[in-house]
């Protein structure tokens, strides 16, 4: 899905952030970008580096985290929105705190926040909610026949897709011209 995303944008740069050293292939990203992985509470992979990433302010059209996040959301998102070109897009893949899955995670390090609370934070950094989460993964069995929309909010994983969003800066205003140029003056 975050795929399909990039290739959606292929010639602006990106960032595709993940929690274990497995990341997607060069071949099937195109444009310029860095894929990052977690290590040791820094980053690693296409170059080594921490928070705040060494990269110019409004230097990246997209950014894809895949359950990368530890510690501060916050900072995190600010770190995002201070990335990201006015009309961008993060992808934040989340662990669901709501799910039974929760207990395979509990206490490794990502921040599993609800999604409301990863909204309101995305806002306070200057990022706005594209759509509504959405739910991924798989869901508890709870062995009796309930359709797949009454357990989305059980799965493992939601997407919260925020983009930036700039003012457009007002443009100049003409000059108001005369309806009619002044008739020369006679001179005697």
């Amino acid at each position: 899905m975050a795929l399909a995303a990039l290739q959606m944008r292929p010639s602006q740069p990106w960032l595709w952030l993940t929690p274990t050293p497995e990341l997607p292939p060069r071949e099937l990203l195109h444009g310029r970008g860095l894929r990052l992985s977690r290590s040791a509470g820094r980053f690693a992979g296409d170059a080594r580096c921490a928070m705040p990433f060494p990269l110019p302010t409004e230097s990246l059209q997209a950014i894809v985290v895949q359950h990368a996040v530890v510690g501060g959301a916050a900072e995190f998102l600010a770190e995002c929105e201070r990335l990201l070109m006015p009309g961008g897009r993060l992808w934040l893949f989340t662990l669901n705190p709501l799910s039974p899955y929760r207990f395979r995670w509990a206490r490794r390090g990502p921040v599993a926040l609800r999604p409301d609370r990863w909204r309101l934070l995305a806002q306070r950094a200057g990022l706005q909610c594209v759509e509504t989460e959405r739910y991924l993964g798989p869901v508890w069995r709870t062995g009796r026949g309930a359709t797949g929309s009454d357990r989305a909010p059980w799965r493992a994983v939601y997407l919260l897709e925020v983009e930036k969003r700039a003012a457009a800066s007002i443009g100049p205003t003409p000059i108001a011209m005369p309806s009619r140029w002044p008739q020369p003056v006679a001179t005697i």
